[in-house]
């Protein structure tokens, strides 16, 4: 092989994309007609034969590129038409134009205030998805990926439970650095197992609907990881 040819490495794919992409042939297959109801989550985990958190994951991707619509109690339907301006605010955070201090910087600002409107608003669905997104973080301690997935499953549903749906997009937006850092976070000896007891703590503040603690928790977490990122970082140099 020529040494100037140069050939990237094929990206692995995460479960939830392939869960989307599933989908999406069903769509243009046309099994899947506009306005037609998506499968209830339960059919798609027996059918794809994958956790609940990566399931929701993909339902929240499609729904954010606006392939999906939501239609309440967790159904979805598919979108008459794809609006390309829901791509718009994530080409501007895109990984070349923000680093790792700006986006952990976004998230104290706006994730400490969807933790605080969450312990107010938050619905018996709501604390149904996040507890089960702790528990497949634990489960997933061994296994990365299944873990990033309900770690990322569980700050999305902490967005949705406030009841601002800007703040829930603005999430969405952010979603592919968050992931991002949350590789990072998982290499982290020891850092995943702190995070689910933090997760655990956050999810009894919004359960208790004390908004101040649950603020605050969340300010630590992602501090925490912050820092254990930075450290993990300086110390390879």
């Amino acid at each position: 092989m020529s040494d100037n040819l140069s050939i990237e490495p094929i990206a692995r794919r995460k479960t939830y994309e392939l869960v989307a992409d599933g989908l999406l042939e069903l769509i243009a297959a046309r099994r899947l007609g506009p306005g037609d109801a998506v499968p209830a989550e339960r059919e798609l985990v027996d059918a794809f034969k994958v956790g609940r958190s990566s399931v929701r994951e993909a339902l929240r991707m499609l729904e954010s590129r606006g392939q999906i619509q939501a239609r309440g109690n967790g159904s979805f339907v598919v979108s008459e038409f794809q609006n390309p301006l829901r791509e718009s605010l994530g080409l501007l955070v895109s990984a070349d134009e923000a680093d790792e201090f700006e986006l952990f910087e976004v998230r104290r600002i706006l994730e400490g205030e969807t933790a605080a409107l969450a312990a107010s608003r938050r619905l018996p669905e709501h604390l149904e998805q996040m507890s089960e997104a702790i528990e497949e973080m634990e489960r997933g301690l061994a296994d990365e990926q299944a873990y990033i997935a309900a770690d990322l499953s569980f700050h999305l549903t902490v967005a949705e439970a406030c009841g601002n749906r800007v703040a829930s997009h603005l999430m969405h937006a952010i979603r592919g650095q968050i992931q991002q850092a949350f590789g990072s976070a998982f290499a982290v000896p020891g850092g995943p197992e702190r995070s689910v007891v933090q997760h655990r703590e956050i999810l009894d503040a919004i359960k208790a609907r004390r908004p101040d603690e649950a603020r605050l928790l969340m300010h630590g977490h992602i501090e925490r990881v912050e820092h254990e990122i930075q450290r993990r970082s300086a110390r390879r140099r």
